[in-house]
């Protein structure tokens, strides 16, 4: 049984591109978010250079996130599958 929620943190990007997604798009997000503040375990733990990360599938998209300290839930990026892995690992290596 998932535990009481956890907090998110969303980066200033990310809650950007969130605002400007199409409205569709925008409320499977949050449904997707809520599913992983509920369970953060949920996602698909991500491998090598991304190992510590989650990605969690909405549609073509993924949300990459990461668990905080505590009871934190860290957005990383969301994106297309295209290319978001790849993008991840650009905002990985600039240190962010």
């Amino acid at each position: 049984m998932p535990e009481k929620n956890h907090k998110l943190l969303v980066p200033n990007e990310v809650a950007e591109l969130i605002r400007t997604l199409h409205p569709h798009i925008k409320k499977k997000v949050k449904a997707s978010l809520h599913i992983i503040l509920s369970d953060p375990h949920s996602g698909k733990s991500l491998k090598h250079e991304l190992a510590g990360l989650k990605s969690f599938q909405v549609s073509k998209f993924r949300i990459i996130y990461r668990m905080g300290k505590g009871r934190i839930v860290e957005l990383v990026a969301i994106g297309p599958r295209e290319r978001i892995y790849e993008e991840t690992y650009r905002l990985i290596k600039r240190g962010r």
